[in-house]
């Protein structure tokens, strides 16, 4: 949603536009404000994935009928383009674009695809992704994916995500990130192992989000362990302040923490959430460590020892820090939400002054191409 809603913003800074959303009665959609002038149409829309046979078959069975329900939804918006941010009500809708002829982008944050933009992926004009596995040091592109409609833009986030050049002091400031809702492991663990720490760093600083009714029990345990120097808190507004405030962000790996942590260049340690769907938290992670900006750690090994001893050596080592602190801005994309939404403009036939930079390369089964401003591809030589 929140990419989303950063795409829609930065559309509405481009051109003259109405945005609606589409989405469920139980989607995060539904429990937040939208801007002026955007509105929420909701479907009803059950899971398909993780629940065996039966939970397929019914899901499948309501995802027709909401099917049906999009087109009729779409014949009375009349949208010049569809975007597919993923999600239950995605699916419908992206199906519906296709059978009315609406030009349809999808948009993937995380390295391995979700089953409703793996199956909308064949009827897309563009498929705006974020990250992209990696095999032998090359993209890999889902196979569901049109080589042609490839735009690897990043993750949109909201204004306020900017580099900001990490310079390394007597500090040793650590910022805590289990996402909106917090994470339990991390906030058993986490304690524990700056309580090893605190010692040998009397300077330690802590910011940690625990997740809504969480924070007395994350404060209880930091008290035991004898560390003071900890702020606790539900949820941090300003996320982008605390990550550039920060010496080491500890976090989960879904592609929104990853991507801010990117846009604004800090060292990290992720420790993916092992249930999440096709264990894409694991690749988004191993994407970021590959190009030196992380330090990811399974959850089955990231124990309170094993934390306390990646983050002391962190802190001890200035030098290894401001590497990955500036591997990981290299890596971000805080002009992500400005590229989406120029190309999808064009792709719905709005004009939009040229004006966005190169993007970088990438390379896709095994052709190297690169794109213009507008992200169409051109052909360059061959560099591996």
């Amino acid at each position: 949603m929140f990419p989303a809603l950063a795409i829609a913003a930065a559309a509405s800074e481009l051109a003259e536009v109405e945005v609606t959303f589409v989405g469920t009665a139980k989607g995060l959609e539904s429990r937040i404000t939208l801007p002026p002038g955007h509105r929420l149409e909701l479907l009803d829309v059950l899971p398909i994935k993780g629940g065996g046979v039966w939970r397929a078959m019914r899901g499948s069975g309501v995802a027709a009928v909401a099917t049906v329900r999009a087109v009729s939804l779409l014949r009375r918006v009349r949208p010049r383009v569809v975007l597919s941010v993923g999600g239950y009500a995605s699916g419908p809708v992206a199906m519906a674009a296709a059978m009315l002829g609406i030009p349809l982008a999808i948009f993937e944050p995380n390295a391995a695809m979700g089953l409703a933009n793996k199956v909308a992926a064949p009827f897309a004009q563009r498929a705006y992704l974020a990250l992209v596995e990696s095999e032998g040091g090359l993209p890999k592109i889902p196979p569901t994916v049109r080589a042609s409609s490839v735009r690897i833009l990043g993750v949109p986030l909201r204004q306020g995500f900017r580099g900001a050049p990490y310079r390394a002091s007597s500090s040793a400031r650590v910022l805590v990130l289990g996402g909106s809702q917090g994470a339990a492991p991390l906030n058993e663990r986490v304690p524990e192992a700056m309580g090893r720490l605190v010692k040998e760093f009397p300077q330690l600083e802590i910011v940690h989000q625990s997740g809504r009714d969480r924070e007395l029990v994350v404060r209880n345990a930091y008290e035991r362990e004898k560390v003071d120097r900890v702020t606790v808190v539900p949820f941090i507004d300003d996320v982008a302040e605390a990550i550039a405030g920060a010496d080491l962000v500890i976090a989960r790996a879904g592609a929104g923490t990853v991507a801010e942590i990117s846009a604004i260049g800090r060292a990290a340690i992720l420790i993916p959430f092992p249930f999440a769907a096709d264990d894409h938290q694991a690749k988004n992670a191993a994407v970021l460590a590959g190009a030196g900006g992380c330090l990811a750690i399974r959850q089955e090994a990231a124990d309170g020892t094993r934390l306390a001893s990646e983050v002391g050596r962190l802190l001890r080592d200035d030098a290894t820090r401001t590497r990955m602190a500036e591997a990981a801005r290299a890596f971000g994309r805080p002009d992500s939400a400005r590229l989406v939404a120029e190309d999808l403009l064009r792709l719905g036939r709005w004009h939009v002054e040229a004006n966005a930079p190169p993007v970088p390369k990438a390379v896709t089964n095994g052709v190297s191409r690169t794109t213009n401003g507008s992200g169409n591809y051109r052909r360059i030589p061959e560099t591996h």
